[in-house]
């Protein structure tokens, strides 16, 4: 609102307190812009000397002016300053409690604290003093650069993708060395434990060697617990695994991105170049077999990683990962795996077998010899089966094939059995 419509509004009789609330302004303000102008009005009736004419003129149409340069706040004072502190540090305090969360006070919420403190104060102006001190405790963050062989960045990030025509959100499991410039890679369908440690696996079998340092965040499979304000308990597994392979674990202070940023990048910019023009495939394995064809562009143009594999730690042999289990077959020849069921050879019913559980497929096997592999199922209450598991009973029993959950398990044995023998 500027002075010429608030002078108006007085000569046309508008009362300073409701050009306040209809303009938001102070109504000592108001006064001021009416005060200043009659006055310097009655001075230009009086005045004969042309300079001062001008300068009264200059006065009367321009806008009032303040001198600020020695205000100082008078309601946010050194105890309201106090007070915003100790919100701020337990609000600090309460991120490291409950990581990741969306319980933080808001501007208005501090400001209703410093209300029902007995403070003083406009939420606006309260808001900007936050504002400058939240920007005060932002780090300064130190470049660092790395030795080849010394460090690997591990995280997880999430794509979008339709698979078999179904829309559905994936993993991917990406492990990138600074140092070398090189990014890798895998795609699955959850973050759990087998997926976690199965992806470090492939990883050092792929590149021939190990890291001296692999460095994570907070997640769960690396963290089991907090213990205190700075102590953490890590994964047993992940211990075992770093134990085998030799490598030192390196877990980020929380909401500490920036300690492992390149991998963070990495997330990013994988996600973009890989799936961002192809993001429609057949199947998982379509996709994945796609992701590792992109990612052997990317790196070929941008890293050095056979100059790192020279100095990583010796290559060992991959770190067993199958969980061992015993099942006992039931009389329809499957046993079941976590949720699952899986066809095993007919002549097992009611025998036990041992069952070794990978992230992605199932061995069983009976007096040392493997008698069934599978793909592992993803989801629960399902049913694998495979035809020629049964052929011993099939021949016993022909008239069972017809209707059987052996055959429709097959589309091509079923196509040519409705076919030809129906």
């Amino acid at each position: 609102m500027d002075k010429y419509t608030i002078i108006n509004m007085k000569r046309n009789g508008v009362s300073s307190r409701s050009i306040a609330r209809q303009t938001g302004m102070n109504r000592k303000t108001v006064d001021k812009y009416w005060n200043d102008y009659i006055e310097n009005q009655r001075l230009l009736e009086q005045e004969d000397d042309p300079e001062l004419i001008k300068k009264l003129q200059e006065e009367v149409s321009s806008e009032p002016k303040y001198d600020i340069s020695n205000r100082v706040p008078r309601k946010y004072t050194d105890e309201l300053d106090g007070f915003v502190d100790s919100v701020l540090d337990e609000e600090a305090e309460k991120n490291r409690l409950l990581g990741n969360h969306k319980q933080h006070l808001t501007c208005v919420q501090i400001h209703e604290l410093a209300i029902s403190a007995g403070y003083d104060i406009g939420r606006s102006t309260l808001s900007d003093y936050i504002r400058i001190k939240k920007n005060k405790r932002r780090e300064a963050y130190i470049r660092q650069e790395y030795e080849l062989g010394d460090r690997l960045e591990y995280d997880f990030g999430e794509v979008k993708l339709v698979i078999g025509g179904i829309a559905g959100t994936y993993h991917m499991a990406v492990l990138a060395s600074p140092a070398a410039n090189f990014r890798w890679a895998y795609l699955y369908t959850n973050q759990k434990k087998d997926v976690f440690l199965d992806s470090h696996v492939r990883y050092f079998e792929m590149i021939g060697g190990v890291y001296r340092e692999v460095v994570y965040d907070n997640m769960k499979n690396v963290v089991t617990r907090f213990i205190g304000r700075n102590e953490k308990e890590l994964n047993d597994d992940l211990i075992k695994l770093s134990l085998y392979y030799g490598f030192e674990i390196n877990v980020t202070n929380c909401f500490s991105g920036n300690e492992k940023g390149y991998v963070e990048s990495s997330v990013k910019k994988l996600r973009n170049a890989i799936f961002s023009k192809k993001y429609k495939f057949d199947d998982l394995e379509s996709a994945q077999a796609y992701m590792l064809d992109r990612l052997q562009e990317i790196n070929k143009a941008e890293s050095c990683i056979e100059d790192e594999k020279k100095c990583l730690l010796p290559y060992k042999p991959p770190y067993e990962l199958g969980k061992l289990t015993k099942q006992k077959v039931s009389k329809y020849s499957l046993i079941q795996v976590e949720d699952n069921f899986y066809s095993v050879p007919d002549h097992l019913v009611d025998e036990w077998v041992k069952v070794k559980t990978y992230q992605s497929e199932i061995m069983v096997y009976s007096k040392s010899r493997m008698v069934a592999r599978h793909k592992k199922i993803d989801g629960s209450q399902q049913m694998q089966i495979d035809i020629y598991h049964y052929l011993d009973t099939l021949k016993k029993k022909p008239g069972a094939l017809k209707n059987s959950k052996a055959l429709k398990s097959r589309a091509e044995l079923k196509t040519i059995y409705d076919t030809y023998f129906t």
